[in-house]
């Protein structure tokens, strides 16, 4: 019983890299060139976790959506340089919310390529929220050094504007906030939700992206490959019951 409790232990420590568990910056190595990189901030005073994916390529680095904490834009990019040697050259937003585009023209303004679909700058724009330099019109493959992805629009969601983000190869799953964790108890924020069809878009993201071993949501844990079940089971419970005319 010692030994599992100790081996237990010695994972969780290998698996946030000997960081702190109060850190505002947590990286951990997902597989591989992958990486999920957490921040946190307030939410409704609790101190929320907030996920973001980036992999090295031999071009340089590619990341998914943006630290949620404002403090954190430039220590993730001085990270990214100490650990791998190599720069950041792309950042792709998955909706508009800030806890995704928050750094969008920060690392814009560093030289890196940042990229959202057309309906999430539209959306940006008539929110008030960080806007990408460069657009995507359709879903669209994008090749970076060795790794080629796929944006990837199923419907509304969380959002009108969701995306997620697949690595057909690695069969590795970005699901952003449209997928939850297998922690959660609720599909979260709602007051942008389209619940209506957030089911039939999960079963979209399900069928586009066939036995994903990994899925990272936007928050809380993302070790758990069920998290596209479970969010699925919890908006088909949720779209079963009749709004308040």
């Amino acid at each position: 019983m010692r030994i599992n409790v100790a081996i237990s232990l010695l994972f969780l420590f290998n698996h946030i890299l000997g960081q702190p568990a109060e850190s505002s910056l947590v990286i951990s190595k997902l597989a591989g060139d992958f990486y999920v990189f957490t921040t946190y901030n307030l939410y409704q005073g609790s101190r929320i976790p907030s996920n973001g994916l980036y992999v090295v390529t031999s071009d340089g680095v590619v990341m998914i959506d943006t630290p949620w904490d404002t403090t954190q834009f430039e220590p993730l990019l001085d990270s990214i340089q100490s650990r791998h040697h190599k720069k950041v050259i792309l950042c792709i937003a998955t909706h508009f919310h800030d806890d995704r585009t928050a750094g969008l023209e920060f690392y814009g303004r560093q030289g890196i390529k940042t990229y959202t679909t057309r309906q999430t700058d539209e959306l940006s724009r008539k929110n008030g929220k960080k806007r990408a330099k460069f657009i995507i019109d359709k879903d669209t493959v994008f090749k970076i050094g060795q790794y080629s992805f796929q944006t990837y629009y199923p419907g509304p969601g969380h959002t009108s504007d969701n995306i997620v983000i697949w690595f057909p190869k690695e069969k590795i799953l970005y699901g952003g906030c449209l997928v939850k964790s297998s922690v959660d108890s609720d599909l979260g924020y709602l007051g942008d939700a389209n619940v209506k069809e957030y089911a039939a878009t999960i079963r979209n993201v399900k069928k586009k992206c066939g036995n994903p071993k990994y899925v990272i949501p936007g928050h809380n844990d993302w070790t758990n490959t069920r998290s596209l079940d479970h969010t699925l089971e919890m908006a088909e419970r949720l779209g079963a019951v009749p709004s308040a005319e």
